[in-house]
Parts: C-alpha cells; sequence; structure tokens
C-alpha cells in the first residue's frame, strides 16, 4: 500500500449561494475558506469550495427584489 503525505480526517464541502462574483474574487474566497480549515488541521488538498452563482433577480429579501434593492452591484 502507498504511503500517505497526510492522514485525511474531514474532507469539508464548502458551497458558496451568492450573487455573481468575478473571478478574483472567487479566487480570494477559495483561498480564505481553505485557511480557515487549514487553521483547524485539515490539509487544504482536502478542501473543496463550489460557488452557485445567481443572478441578483432570483434573490430577495425583507420584501424588497434584490435587483432593485442592489441595483448599482449590477454589471
Amino acid at each position: 500500500m502507498p504511503k500517505k503525505d497526510f492522514e485525511v480526517k474531514s474532507m469539508p464541502v464548502v458551497i458558496v449561494e451568492t450573487w455573481p462574483l468575478k473571478k478574483e474574487q472567487k479566487k480570494d474566497l477559495i483561498c480564505k475558506l481553505t485557511d480557515a480549515f487549514v487553521s483547524q488541521g485539515v490539509p487544504s488538498q482536502a478542501v473543496t469550495v463550489i460557488f452557485h452563482d445567481s443572478p441578483l433577480e432570483n434573490w430577495g429579501g425583507g420584501g424588497e427584489h434584490h435587483c432593485e434593492k442592489f441595483k448599482d452591484l449590477q454589471r
């Protein structure tokens, strides 16, 4: 049996439900979320981050449609 470099006790999958983000924003979040798990002893290669981007017109809160409430954020 091949030798393991580490013992994986946890293989977290982080699912981020979000408005559309730029590639660099996603890259930064992947790094920060991975670092949070690494600080708890989870190897970075065991962490998976998945983004579910939904347009603002698919969100609402507080009785308001987010495409109207946050119209300045739309590209």
